[in-house]
């Protein structure tokens, strides 16, 4: 398994381990769920359910090849928040990144 980290601790680290994408973003929540969601529509995922409260949020959406994308969302103060994302059962870390890319975009 690919393991990649930037930086140490706290915002701006990213770690690929076990299928799953972790990253923490120096952004609000808020900011993060939309972001996240026209990270989904730009990428053309189709999104299946979004489950949210005040704290965290679970984005599920489908691949062109019918792979579930799972995207968590869980705000760690004001202006931190944490997101993990798994692309298939195994993980694929080249579209995780992709996806992450393009929600770093739009903040």
């Amino acid at each position: 398994m690919a393991l990649g980290a930037a930086g140490a601790a706290g915002a701006g680290t990213v770690a690929y381990a076990r299928g799953q994408l972790d990253a923490t973003l120096a952004n609000g929540y808020d900011q993060v769920l939309a972001a996240s969601n026209r990270a989904l529509d730009e990428l053309q995922l189709v999104k299946i359910s979004e489950k949210k409260d005040a704290f965290s949020a679970i984005l599920i959406a489908r691949t062109a090849e019918d792979k579930r994308v799972e995207i968590r969302i869980a705000k760690e103060g004001d202006i931190l928040t944490t997101v993990r994302i798994r692309v298939g059962i195994f993980g694929d870390e080249e579209k995780s990144r992709t996806l992450l890319e393009k929600m770093r975009a739009g903040l």
